[in-house]
């Protein structure tokens, strides 16, 4: 559906994006994962035709998308990070002045309309001045927007970051009836949960360079290596810097008084870990030992990025 070849990107010295490649397969939701900065916006308003690049090649559906642009650009719904509306209106008024803009057919607006509002769940507000709408209730606004031209390619701009908890539970179940309807997602974020309930493939992104892009599953398989959690009395810190050393230990995440030992030898670690541990002379309140999630599999990454 999607395919990005050495896609390169500057802002005059600073180069945002260093000959990326990645795909995306029709109708799977695709995880585009990276710290801010990272160049998550940059990709997607290059994608989306907002920003041109430098150098690359990008195939929408094998079409290239510099010599079919304007017929491609009518495929693809954006939700901005930060949607913006006219907020003396409401839904009903709102969405008929984006059908206008986009040439809507004005026979079948009014059921256009009514259909998106119940798709992101706005029916009971959809008269109600988007001024008095919550955050979340203009996230799902904004994509009813993004749905206005019927888009068989759907990208969102971190979609919950900024909303409460239900907020993003409300957003995630949207996305989750989503990939009922076979439509390609495109989802920037850097909620690591957010990626894992809904993903089908993901991207990690850093300092512009892509450092891994897998199927889910596959992933998990590849990064299976348990992780030691360990919570001490005290600030392990000073104490347990030295274990980094140890040829069978990739890296030690301290939060507080918790540790997470990351192994590259699981069975080395198995017969080691107590031992060490016990020699460091400290209060162990809890430990256990439990299996990676994507949020360790992207430490992990950006980890040896860092390094490079």
């Amino acid at each position: 559906m999607i395919e990005v070849t050495g896609l390169s990107k500057r802002y005059g010295r600073l180069e945002a994006l260093k000959s990326i490649s990645f795909r995306v397969e029709e109708g799977t939701v695709f995880g585009f994962i990276g710290r801010n900065g990272a160049g998550k916006t940059t990709t997607m308003n290059i994608l989306t035709g907002l920003l041109k690049f430098d150098k690359g090649k990008i195939f929408i559906k094998g079409k290239d998308f510099l010599k079919n642009k304007h017929k491609l650009s009518k495929l693809i719904g954006y939700l901005p990070e930060t949607p913006s509306f006219y907020d003396y209106m409401n839904s009903y008024e709102y969405l008929s002045f984006i059908g206008g803009i986009i040439g809507c057919d004005n026979k079948n607006l009014k059921t256009t309309i009514k259909e998106l509002l119940e798709k992101v769940k706005l029916t009971k507000q959809g008269k109600r001045r988007i001024s008095g709408y919550s955050r979340g209730m203009k996230q799902r606004l904004a994509l009813a927007v993004a749905f206005m031209n019927n888009p068989e390619i759907l990208f969102l701009d971190e979609p919950a970051s900024a909303l409460d908890p239900e907020g993003r539970m409300e957003m995630l179940e949207l996305l989750e009836d989503l990939k009922d309807e076979k439509i390609t997602i495109f989802l920037s974020t850097h909620i690591l949960n957010d990626a894992e309930k809904v993903c089908d493939r993901v991207c990690i992104i850093d300092e512009g360079k892509i450092l891994l892009s897998e199927n889910l599953s596959s992933l998990h398989k590849t990064y299976i290596q348990p992780i030691f959690d360990i919570e001490f009395e005290d600030d392990p810190k000073d104490r347990i810097e030295p274990l980094k050393k140890l040829d069978w230990v990739e890296n030690i995440k301290i939060d507080r008084h918790r540790a997470s030992i990351y192994v590259k030898d699981i069975n080395t670690a198995k017969r080691e870990v107590l031992k060490e541990i016990s020699n460091l002379n400290t209060g162990i309140i809890s430990y256990q030992v439990r299996k990676s999630t994507l949020e360790d599999i992207f430490m992990r990454m950006v980890g040896k990025n860092e390094l490079i």
